[in-house]
């Protein structure tokens, strides 16, 4: 596997949470670095007996509602 995708939301308090896409892995964090540091830890142990992936991608996904009238 060359790449994991993790789809990213912003929490209501600013925090992020993480799912990778196809894996059943999940983080969350309540700065980006953060983030960013704690899904290579989550990485790394899912994939602890196995060959990890060449890179993590961290897709963030908003949600933003506009007023029409």
């Amino acid at each position: 596997m060359k790449e994991i995708v993790f789809e990213v939301v912003q929490e209501s308090d600013g925090g992020f949470c993480a799912e990778a896409l196809g894996e059943n892995i999940f983080t969350q964090a309540d700065s980006w670095e953060e983030l960013k540091a704690n899904a290579q830890e989550a990485v790394h142990a899912y994939y602890f007996d196995s060959p990890a992936p060449a890179s993590i991608r961290l897709r963030l996904v908003r949600d933003e509602v506009l007023a029409v009238a």
